[in-house]
C-alpha cells in the first residue's frame, strides 16, 4: 500500500507538469478559430486544426482523469487499481499530447511556409517526441538495469 501511495504521488507530480502545458495548448487552439486569418485556411488546414484540437482535448481528459478517478474511488481500497489505470491514462495522454504538438506545429508551419515545410517540421516534431518520450527511457532502462532502490513487485514491475 505504501508503494501504491508513493507511485500515485509521483504520478500526480508528473501530471501536474504536463497538464499545464496541454491546457495552454488547448486554450491556444480554441482561440485560433476566432482569429482574422482562420477563414483563409484551406480544407486540409482546417482538418489539421480540428484533428489537433481533438487530440489536445483527449490529452487533457487523459491527464485529468486520474484526479477524477481518485476522487470517486477514494477510501475504497482501490489504490493499486487507481495507480495502474492512471499510469495507462498518462501514457495515452502523452501519446495524444505528442500528436497534438505535432499537429499544431504542422499547421502553423504549413500556414507560414507551405505544406512541404509543414510536413517536414511536423514529422521532425513527431520523431523528437517519439525518441525522447519512448526511445530514450527504454534505452536508459536497458542500460541501467536494476538500480540500488529498485524492488520487484508481484507484477514484475520495478518500483522506486
Amino acid at each position: 500500500m505504501e508503494r501504491a501511495d508513493r507511485n500515485f504521488a509521483e504520478l500526480l507530480q508528473e501530471l501536474r507538469v504536463t497538464q499545464t502545458g496541454v491546457q495552454m495548448l488547448f486554450a491556444f487552439l480554441l482561440t485560433l478559430a476566432f482569429s482574422a486569418r482562420f477563414p483563409e485556411l484551406d480544407t486540409a488546414q482546417r482538418v489539421m486544426y480540428v484533428t489537433t484540437l481533438l487530440l489536445a482535448l483527449v490529452a487533457t481528459v487523459m491527464f485529468t482523469a486520474p484526479a477524477a478517478m481518485h476522487r470517486q474511488l477514494f477510501g475504497l481500497g482501490a489504490k493499486r487499481t487507481i495507480v495502474d489505470t492512471s499510469s495507462r491514462l498518462a501514457g495515452a495522454g502523452l501519446a495524444a499530447l505528442g500528436l497534438s504538438l505535432t499537429g499544431a506545429l504542422l499547421l502553423v508551419v504549413d500556414v507560414v511556409f507551405g505544406r512541404a515545410a509543414g510536413i517536414a517540421v511536423g514529422s521532425t516534431a513527431f520523431l523528437l517526441c517519439l525518441v525522447t518520450w519512448v526511445g530514450l527511457p527504454q534505452h536508459l532502462r536497458r542500460k541501467a538495469g536494476p538500480g540500488p532502490y529498485a524492488t520487484q513487485g508481484a507484477d514484475g514491475e520495478s518500483g522506486g
